[in-house]
């Protein structure tokens, strides 16, 4: 099929509704998703919203380690899937999201990477050079390659290296090939032996002359000379700002947009490019003249408390993260943060571990990415330096710890260096002078040095606060997640509602999440944690006695262990297995990936054992005291999210209990023959007047989830405002309720203190004297003063709408 048998979008489609996040791989490639659009529009989404489709590493599940930008991967269906796929949206009247990287590249295989392989093959003098962002004066003319498994002299001396003046593959090696294990790289012309050879005189040799220096893998944290994503040494950072550059990584994607492929883009990791506001104005002109119409944008943007998106970007908003953190608050009782605090205070007090406050704890942390696997990005940033600074690289490292956000802007956001530099300086007065030439320097948007200190703030922050410390602070696993602030324990409904206020008037297209690709909890484990901050005194109890069955002696990590256990269970050994490895060896404290501590880790796996053995009826009993309370909060949050301003994401799989831990565990299959078969017979039973119960088959999530897609889907116009509602009666801190201009939502927050507390009572909320019909459940009600124990009768959450505004069109 051509691109032009491809039916057109709707006209008026220029943003979503809603989207529907799909990772499409080898295993659900683009024909796979094109078998579950109908499945989509049933559901009521607006968007179907794609994990990168441009060639990755071979075997790759994300997408994000891109190595041929010119083409759709050919794992992923190639272009003649994305065709058929676009179609099918097309015929389902949905739009299409797509996500883009353009900050970096894959070098992993680097013989798929055909870029990066002529730069191995070729050095400076390759025509890809300048697509990366590599010293090659500090790397005397050639880029490191840290993939050795000690030092280059002992591993040439042993003779594992070996040389060949011919290959298999004369394309790929035109001039010879080396070989050490399975890796295999490009000999540079001239340089090849004779003969085939491991000779340790004749290999030291060819080593001497290539564009690219072997090393032992430890030493890329010192030596590495190429700007990578965060600490990931296989993930190339590509250099977008240079106009043929950007050309050359943008044209398929361009080519999408202009054949009707694709109607808006989400940006990966913008704050890891050289002017991301530059960056945005370039790709919404190219998408602009691409498409003759303006193109939705969002971008993967990380916001700390408090902080703005910078206005001036081309952006619809960001990916979210930011609402789920506001969204998760409002289910978290404030009155839970005392005695959690004391309960992590015991347990630190009797494992040894220091206690200190957030803001001290990412300061630790921060510090030691800078340190440690950051030390080579600091290290550039002192070679950039216009003139000498006294120990310039300490200060570089404090003056990162102490950055508030992700990164500045400049010339906006001076104050924040301005900040850091008072914190460094309050900590390290010893470094005042360094602290206060650096600021200097710093504030100059013109030097290189500035720039590239603005790209290097987020990986320290990445790396340091969502990569370490969140692993480390562990008095409530739920509030450790991406874009959070653990600090901040909950938040009230005025709060929350003063936040939406803001969200609807600044950023009202913005995306919305509860959970993504990179949540360290799914959505639903959030919720189930949450509920102990109702209940932390029987929480303690509980964990007294799973600590008694099986501990691994380091007290908050027990804490964050059981925590996932209990939030995810019933979950499979072999996931929480993983989960357990993985937290512990970011958290770096009893762990770590580098050198991995045996002891630790035996009593680790030990514990989760536990959990499937002797542990197994203590999880139980009090997984089966909490649930209910748990489905609540989960209903709960995921009406907000689809109801509340801004346009929401439902994550693949999601509609239904999502129970997931940190990557790769969020990017499990996702069994839609079992979604489809529930739709429809909730569809069916629905009609007969037939509601599902709130209970383990997620049969009622799957109800919220569709018929609020839906009436967004179909009735924007009730979605225009956001107004509080107003909840009088003795359980009235148990609601939250607002209107969105015709659509009204009612959830229940802190529902293990409603049940307490013996129920509604007289609780109300106040509503126009109009009759409302709740599309959960089809009951209408009286307006005017309406008893929450009539609303809230069947489920913990409602959605009511105005029957007068039905009237006018009836949603799906």
């Amino acid at each position: 099929m051509s691109p032009a048998a491809v039916p057109p979008a709707a006209p008026d489609r220029r943003h979503p509704e809603s989207t529907y996040r799909l990772q499409v791989r080898r295993s659900f490639d683009l024909d796979d998703a094109a078998g579950v659009v109908d499945y989509l529009r049933d559901l009521g989404v607006s968007w179907a919203y794609l994990s990168p489709l441009l060639a990755a590493t071979s075997g790759s599940d994300h997408g994000y380690d891109v190595v041929d930008v010119s083409r759709v991967d050919p794992e992923r269906g190639g272009p003649e899937a994305l065709v058929r796929f676009a179609s099918a949206a097309r015929k389902a009247d949905l739009g299409i999201l797509v996500d883009i990287v353009p900050n970096h590249m894959g070098i992993s295989a680097p013989a798929e990477n055909g870029w990066w392989w002529d730069v191995l093959l070729r050095g400076r003098d390759s025509v890809h050079a300048a697509a990366f962002d590599i010293d090659w004066d500090f790397g005397e003319g050639r880029v490191l390659v840290p993939i050795l498994g000690g030092d280059v002299d002992d591993v040439v001396e042993d003779g594992e290296i070996t040389v060949s003046p011919e290959s298999d593959d004369p394309a790929l090696f035109p001039f010879g090939a080396l070989r050490y294990f399975e890796h295999a790289f490009p000999l540079a012309q001239g340089s090849a032996p004779d003969a085939e050879t491991s000779d340790p005189t004749v290999v030291r040799e060819v080593l001497s002359r290539q564009h690219y220096r072997l090393a032992f893998w430890r030493t890329e944290a010192e030596d590495l000379n190429y700007r990578r994503f965060f600490a990931v040494t296989t993930l190339a950072g590509v250099r977008v700002e240079v106009p043929e550059i950007f050309e050359a990584t943008h044209a398929e994607i361009l080519r999408w947009l202009r054949e009707g492929l694709v109607d808006g883009l989400r940006v990966d990791h913008p704050d890891g490019l050289l002017d991301p506001g530059a960056y945005l104005e370039q790709l919404s002109e190219a998408a602009r003249a691409a498409r003759r119409a303006p193109t939705h944008v969002l971008v993967e943007k990380i916001l700390e408390h408090g902080e703005d998106l910078p206005t001036w970007w081309r952006t619809a908003g960001t990916t979210g993260y930011d609402a789920m953190g506001e969204i998760d608050r409002l289910f978290v009782d404030p009155e839970g943060e005392g005695p959690l605090d004391d309960l992590d205070a015991e347990l630190r007090a009797e494992t040894g571990v220091p206690r200190s406050g957030w803001a001290d704890l990412i300061h630790t942390t921060k510090r030691m990415i800078g340190d440690t696997i950051q030390r080579a990005e600091i290290a550039r940033l002192v070679r950039c330096l216009p003139a000498p600074v006294d120990r310039a690289s300490d200060a570089f490292a404090e003056l990162l710890a102490c950055f508030p956000v992700y990164r500045s802007y400049l010339p906006a956001g001076e104050k924040h260096l301005t900040r850091a530099a008072a914190e460094a300086t309050r900590r390290r007065p010893d470094l005042a002078p360094s602290l206060e030439a650096l600021r200097q320097i710093l504030r100059d948007p013109s030097l290189e040095v500035s720039r590239r200190f603005q790209q290097t703030t987020g990986p320290v922050m990445a790396k340091g606060v969502e990569d370490t410390a969140f692993y480390r602070f562990t008095r409530l696993g739920s509030l450790t997640e991406v874009g959070g602030d653990p600090a901040v324990f909950s938040m009230s409904p005025a709060e929350f509602h003063r936040a939406q206020q803001r969200r609807l008037a600044a950023w009202p297209r913005a995306m919305t999440a509860l959970s993504t690709h990179d949540t360290k909890r799914g959505e639903d484990v959030r919720a189930r944690l949450n509920v102990l901050a109702e209940i932390p005194t029987r929480w303690a109890e509980v964990l007294k006695r799973l600590r008694a069955v099986a501990t691994t002696g380091h007290g908050p990590f027990d804490a964050l262990l059981w925590q996932a256990i209990i939030g995810a269970w019933p979950a499979t050994p072999d996931r929480l297995h993983a989960y357990a490895e993985k937290a512990a060896r970011e958290a770096a404290e009893s762990t770590g990936w580098w050198d991995p501590d045996e002891d630790f880790e035996r009593r680790m796996h030990a514990l989760v054992d536990a959990a499937s053995a002797q542990a197994r009826p203590l999880i139980e009993d009090f997984v089966a005291e909490i649930s209910a309370f748990g489905w609540s909060n989960s209903l709960g949050a995921k009406l907000v999210q689809l109801t509340a301003p801004g346009s929401p994401d439902v994550y693949q799989g999601s509609e239904l209990w999502e129970t997931s831990l940190v990557d790769p565990d969020n990017r499990r299959p996702v069994d839609f023959g079992l979604r489809q078969r529930m739709l429809r017979d909730l569809d069916a039973a629905f009609a007969r007047g037939d509601l599902p119960p709130v209970d383990a088959t997620a049969r009622a999530k799957m109800l919220v989830t569709s018929r609020a897609l839906r009436l967004r889907r179909d009735r924007p116009d009730l979605f225009t405002v956001h107004r509080p509602v107003t909840v009088v009666g003795e359980a009235s801190e148990h609601a939250v309720a607002f209107d969105r201009g015709g659509a009204t939502t009612v959830v229940t927050r802190l529902p293990a203190g409603l049940a307490h507390r013996g129920g509604w009572g007289g609780t109300a909320i106040l509503l126009p004297s109009r009759d409302v019909v709740d599309a959960l459940t089809g009951r209408r009600f009286g307006g005017g003063e309406i008893p929450l124990s009539a609303i809230l009768q069947t489920y913990p959450v409602a959605l009511l709408i105005d029957a007068a505004r039905i009237e006018e069109g009836t949603p799906r």
